[in-house]
């Protein structure tokens, strides 16, 4: 394994329900980079790119934090 992936930041699934994650997102919209941000967000089975997996996995948060919870 090469001694990069050891002092890298550590790479992360991206949870809406996280506080942080939510702002690390609203940093990056605010300045357009991930550079600021101290962990590596990756891509899941579900999701194409990650800023549209993110942007759904958002959506679907508040939405339900509204509305509930709405069974399909």
């Amino acid at each position: 394994m090469s001694r990069l992936a050891y002092i890298g930041r550590p790479w992360v699934v991206f949870d809406a329900g996280n506080k942080e994650h939510r702002r690390h997102f609203a940093e990056f919209q605010k300045f357009r980079t991930w550079g600021r941000c101290p962990v590596r967000f990756i891509v899941s089975d579900d999701g194409g790119d990650l800023l549209t997996m993110i942007q759904h996995r958002l959506i679907e948060y508040y939405s339900n934090k509204e509305f509930g919870k709405i069974s399909s």
